[in-house]
């Protein structure tokens, strides 16, 4: 039985991010269409290549392949009327909520345990599809993704830092792992 292989890029760096706003659609902060393909070598070949439906997503894949296919599942997490905001500008007690309650979402927006549950659901459908894949998103997707295989409670999902072009290695072969690489310089 051949393996799943996930890999997941968390995209690169937003003007929002820099600010310590809550992201919106927009494209990424470096100059990504002078790079494309840059780091293409990166994975072996024969690798399916998926990203979220955002710029920032579908530019950062383009530095590791063409034609990569957008994934509704790895869209960013909904954050409703606080997309765009500025961190300070969100009232202190509805975040603090948001933060600590997995079930709270902001005004129109998506709770923790929603996106936790729609990345399960999608992990889920690459079990019975053997190969690599590549999957550009965002840090919220990675975290998610994070707590399904490692079985861990939802309260944890605050306590992993994703950064900027990351890269995670999941595997499924009957069972889901984390798998930790050394990269020889």
């Amino acid at each position: 039985m051949q393996a799943t292989r996930l890999t997941l890029v968390c995209h690169a760096t937003t003007p929002y991010q820099k600010r310590g706003q809550f992201p919106v659609d927009q494209s990424l902060e470096m100059d990504w269409q002078q790079v494309p393909l840059s780091l293409a070598g990166r994975f072996k070949k024969n690798l399916r290549l998926l990203c979220g439906p955002e710029a920032r997503t579908r530019q950062t894949a383009t530095l590791f392949g063409n034609g990569a296919k957008v994934d509704e599942a790895l869209r960013e997490g909904d954050f409703g009327s606080w997309q765009g905001q500025d961190i300070d500008e969100v009232d202190r007690d509805e975040l603090m909520t948001w933060l600590t309650d997995s079930t709270s979402a902001p005004h129109g927006g998506e709770s923790v345990q929603q996106v936790c549950k729609r990345v399960g659901q999608w992990m889920q459908t690459l079990e019975a599809n053997p190969g690599h894949v590549v999957a550009v998103t965002h840090p919220l997707i990675i975290r998610a993704a994070l707590l399904h295989v490692m079985q861990c409670p939802v309260a944890m999902f605050y306590l992993i830092d994703v950064e900027p072009l990351s890269s995670t290695e999941l595997r499924f072969n009957g069972v889901w792992r984390l798998r930790l690489e050394t990269h020889a310089s």
